[in-house]
């Protein structure tokens, strides 16, 4: 490493410090070394180098469920009572 180091403390769940170590060990390095990638990548380009968001559906899975409530109320759609029912007819 270029220029002197300091130590930093990170709090962190100890379930997920036990996933990272073994993700980071399988990718050849440590999680001191991954926390240092994410740094200078972090510099680089000037904000966190990944999306942040929240669990929001997409527009796709948006229409796949508008699409699957007016199936559901279409008078004309076919109603199936359970699994076996639904399979006999696509057996058909």
């Amino acid at each position: 490493m270029a220029g002197s180091t300091t130590n930093i403390s990170i709090r962190m769940d100890a379930d997920l410090k036990t996933q990272a170590d073994a993700l980071f060990n399988e990718l050849g390095m440590n999680l001191s070394t991954a926390f240092n990638i994410f740094v200078r990548q972090s510099l680089r380009e000037g904000r966190i180098p990944f999306e942040i968001s929240l669990n929001q559906l997409n527009a796709e899975t948006i229409a796949a469920l508008q699409e699957a409530e007016r199936i559901a109320k279409d008078p004309n759609t076919k109603h199936y009572s359970n699994v076996e029912e639904t399979l006999r007819e696509l057996k058909k």
